[in-house]
This record gives C-alpha cells, structure tokens and sequence, in this order.
C-alpha cells in the first residue's frame, strides 16, 4: 500500500494518509442537534485506530429550517460551540483532523423534522421529495440569508476547532437544488444557465472564504452528476469544478447527485471513479473520491491512476473499524 499512505496537504491541513472517513450520518444527537456522549463515543472508536487521515463528519444543519431529521448534528447557533469542540478534539487525539460537514436541506426535509412550509430554487417537488410538496421558491432575499447561514455557520466551526468545513452541494440538498437543472428552473441570475445556477455557491464560498480567513480550508462535496434525464452532468460539474477553485474551494468532494447513491448503476468498487477522474483533471486542487470502496487494493489502484488524490471509505470502516490499520500494513 504505497500511494495510500502518502502524506499530503489540503490547504493548511497535512493528512498522514490519503484514507478519509466521509460524512455518514450517525443521527446520535440531541434533540436540539447538540453532541451526545453516543456521538463522541462513535466517533472516538471509529479513529481509534490512529490510521484514518481525514475525517469528514455527518451533514451539520446550519439552520433549524435546514434540518433533515431528528438526532442530526447541529452548528446553527453559538449554543452548539462546546459540543462541537469536544468532538473536534476526540477525532484530533486519534490521530486524523477533522473537517465539519456544513448543510441544508430544505426541500429534501422530512415535513415533521421542522414543521415549516419548504422552500427552493424553484417552485418544483424535488426528485428525493419523501412527502411530494411543492416547495416556495427562495426570494433573493432568502439567497442573500442562506449564504450569511453558511458563513456563521463555518465561523462556529473554526472556533470549535475544526480544521476545515466542507460545503455540502450533493443528495438533493439545497446547494444541489440550485445547481440541477431538474429543480432550478429561475430565470433570475441564479438560474437560467450553469453560471446563473452555481451563482450561489459561489457567494457561499465567497462568503464562508472571508469570515474564516483564506488560511482556513474549505471543501466543497459535489453531486457531480444526476444520472437522470435533463439533469447535472460530469461535463457541467467540470466547468463548475474549474471555477469553484478559482474562486477559494481548496478539495472538491465527488460524489452523486440529486439520486445520491442509489440505482442500479452503483455497483463494484469507486463507482464515481470516472466523475473523480475528469474533475481531478480539470482543477490543480486536491479531489477526493468515494463510493463502494471496500478492497484496500482498490483504494491504491485509484490513487496510482490518477483517479483522486485522496480515498473515501465508509461503509468497510463502519463495518470493521480495524478496516484502516489492516489497509495500512498490507503488503
């Protein structure tokens, strides 16, 4: 296992392996999405190892409105900073740094989660919609709130101690909303073409670059392709890629789009090991890649491909949390 145990830096982050635990929900959290004993548990015996790099932790609500379910992970007010700071800590002491996952859901919300009308880029059921409601489309005014919501939201993280925040675009999340064709039909300048569509992103990323400083990393996970008819494509998500780094975006995070990972399609090992692989050629920007990864042998053979810089590996970790210190000494 050569290249997977190379050093390397994202930003100000140096990682001692190129393994990356991703954002998997653990929906361990209090009522109010504050830590629990439960989350910082999980997460203490899941790095315990010392063998994981990177740790991407669960989909954060940055807003009450923007919660998917109970128990999910909150940073939406300063109440949620010491929590925070406590599981940022566990992940550290084990060895791998730790980056904060950053969403919103709105219309991909379970009703009951909040109990408020939803909302969207557009007047149109999303495709993941549980309950088939039409959300209200976001004013420009709601755009401009959504943003300053990030970037706060990534100042708590910062203060808590993370070493970086990751931007969720991706599952038919709002950010993904805006940037499907399938959900955004505004003909403002936040639709109309890919440019309009990414407006929001990119004034995210903007917004999130000044209130935590350019030395601060901020990832960005990318539903890279919607696999569906009139949907994202990998040849939009390249050109979005391109200017996602221009603009302070310093790893971008592949992954599927407003279907997530489920199909038929998404089979064997890397299944979004061709997405990874076209993005990473077009940006000068770390790119990590995950999906259905089990076989360390897979993990290396992506990596000495070109393929992605760093490896995703979720389900084998949550399955047998030695899974790490096995790949590592593998011969």
């Amino acid at each position: 296992m050569q290249y997977i145990k190379d050093r390397m830096y994202i930003k100000n982050i140096e990682l001692k392996n190129r393994l990356v635990l991703p954002s998997m929900e653990t929906v361990s959290c209090g009522d109010d999405g504050e830590v629990s004993e439960d989350t910082i548990k999980y997460y203490d015996e899941i790095t315990k190892s010392g063998y994981i790099g990177l740790v991407i932790v669960e989909h954060t609500y940055i807003s009450p409105e923007g919660k998917v379910k109970n128990g999910q992970l909150s940073v939406a007010d300063n109440s949620k900073i010491e929590g925070l700071k406590k599981l940022a800590q566990t992940i550290q002491a084990n060895g791998s740094k730790a980056v904060l996952q950053l969403s919103h859901a709105e219309s991909n919300c379970l009703k009951d989660s909040k109990g408020a009308e939803p909302v969207g880029p557009s007047a149109v059921v999303n495709p993941r919609s549980k309950d088939g409601l039409v959300p209200r489309e976001l004013t420009k005014e709601g755009i401009k709130d959504l943003v300053r919501k990030f970037a706060d939201a990534a100042v708590r993280a910062k203060k808590a101690g993370f070493d970086g925040v990751e931007i969720h675009s991706a599952h038919g999340y709002l950010l993904n909303q805006f940037l499907s064709p399938l959900t955004n039909k505004r003909t403002d300048e936040y639709g109309k073409d890919l440019m309009g569509r990414i407006r929001i992103h990119m004034e995210t990323i903007e917004a999130v670059n000044r209130e935590v400083g350019l030395e601060y990393a901020v990832f960005l996970r990318l539903g890279a392709s919607d696999y569906m008819e009139g949907g994202t494509t990998i040849e939009d998500s390249v050109i979005a890629s391109r200017e996602f780094a221009k603009i302070g975006v310093d790893a971008i995070d592949v992954t599927g789009g407003m279907c997530g990972f489920m199909g038929p399609q998404f089979t064997g090992q890397g299944y979004f090991s061709e997405l990874s692989e076209k993005i990473k050629m077009a940006v000068n920007i770390p790119v990590i890649l995950t999906g259905g990864i089990t076989e360390p042998e897979a993990a290396e053979k992506f990596l000495r491909m070109k393929k992605a810089d760093c490896i995703g590996v979720g389900r084998a970790i949550l399955k047998d949390y030695d899974w790490p210190r096995k790949a590592m000494n593998q011969q």
